[in-house]
């Protein structure tokens, strides 16, 4: 029997066979985990559970975005210092710009998939930052590329902004598991692809992955411990609205 399953374990979404609590458990798994589609499958029939791999990756793309909207929804707010950082991958030989947002803490804001890195995609991401977040940062750190300048004093123009190199380490860094992510998927198979992934793998990964080096041993457990009780409710939740509208 899996973590979580309980005398309601045996709840289905409408017109799956399989129930809720391995469904979502199988997302947690996706994206908690640096696993491919074929890992998953071999990882819980140790469980008794047999699923193909084409079955994983339709239940991440139907309940991933929504378990990570409300992971989302759930999170303490973003802080008021925005890092700001592009990364190069390439999808069936041609060259594409993932932007990522983070704040002071390192929690992603955005991300965006384009083909060119020049002011037009930065005032884009900017833009889009601002809708989702729905707040005007304090300060907005990037490095010295100058499409981010033209686009601040378009979209954000009372805001601080700080270019170096130096001091935008927190966004670099949250690139590393994108391009972990990217080696054990043997790359992004498109633009929508890469976008879907990254917008639920960042919120999702980070809801598991408690400032350790913050926290004691006990705290450390204690953090977790709330966090699958919370995606347990998530699930929970989107399984009673499912039920709800196919009623």
């Amino acid at each position: 029997m899996m973590p979580g399953m309980d005398a309601n374990a045996d709840a289905r979404f409408p017109g799956h066979r399989f129930p809720a609590v391995i469904i979502g458990e199988v997302v947690w798994l996706r994206y908690r985990f640096n696993l491919s589609l074929r890992d998953i499958p071999a990882l819980v029939a140790r469980s008794g559970i047999v699923v193909s791999h084409e079955t994983v990756r339709q239940w991440c793309e139907t309940f991933g975005p929504d378990y990570a909207k409300q992971v989302r929804r759930r999170r303490p707010r973003p802080g008021d210092k925005w890092h700001l950082d592009e990364m190069v991958i390439r999808m069936n030989g041609v060259q594409h710009y993932l932007w990522r947002a983070v704040d002071q803490r390192g929690v992603c804001l955005g991300v965006l998939v384009t083909r060119r890195r020049d002011t037009d995609a930065a005032r884009t991401f900017l833009r889009k930052l601002l809708k989702a977040q729905e707040y005007t940062p304090r300060v907005m750190i990037t490095d010295k590329l100058r499409s981010y300048g033209a686009a601040k004093r378009e979209v954000m123009a009372s805001v601080e902004h700080r270019q170096s190199k130096y001091l935008n380490n927190r966004a670099e860094n949250s690139h590393q598991r994108t391009r972990q992510r990217e080696y054990a998927m043997r790359r992004f198979a498109s633009p929508g692809h890469a976008s879907r992934f990254c917008a639920v793998h960042d919120p999702v990964y980070q809801h598991f992955r408690p400032p350790q080096h913050q926290l004691d041993a006990a705290a450390h457990r204690g953090t977790l411990t709330d966090r699958h009780d919370t995606w347990n409710q998530i699930t929970g939740d989107l399984l009673s609205q499912a039920h709800s509208a196919a009623a």
